[in-house]
């Protein structure tokens, strides 16, 4: 799969909010961030918190993976550089995580990452 071309077709090239409007943000005060599981579909989150860039820089303690897989439904869903890099940094980050088919964010205890079989966040 061509990675770069994939993000670049979620991400404008002139801003960190991707073409549904969807961003990033190292401030836990964003006044646009949600928090924890759905149980019913929904869209997406306007914001998405990520560590900062300074954080990320000091390196990772797992590899940058772009990709998952939502075990319900075997469906992969793709992240930005930033989010990736937060779970590379910090598997243990985030508590849940966002299924393009299902349209929920969901436990990422129900997510392995994409060509593995290791789970997310472990």
């Amino acid at each position: 799969m061509d990675f770069k071309k994939l993000l670049s077709n979620f991400f404008s090239r002139n801003s960190k909010t991707n073409k549904k409007g969807t961003y990033v943000t190292s401030d836990p005060s964003d006044k646009n961030l949600r928090w924890g599981v759905d149980n019913q579909p929904t869209q997406m989150n306007k914001a998405y918190i990520v560590l900062s860039k300074e954080e990320r820089a000091k390196g990772f303690v797992r590899p940058v993976r772009l990709s998952y897989i939502h075990k319900t439904c075997n469906t992969s869903t793709f992240m930005s550089r930033e989010i990736a890099e937060t779970y590379a940094r910090d598997p243990k980050y985030y508590g849940s995580t966002f299924c393009s088919n299902c349209q929920m964010h969901r436990p990422i205890s129900e997510f392995l990452w994409e060509g593995s079989d290791e789970t997310v966040g472990s």
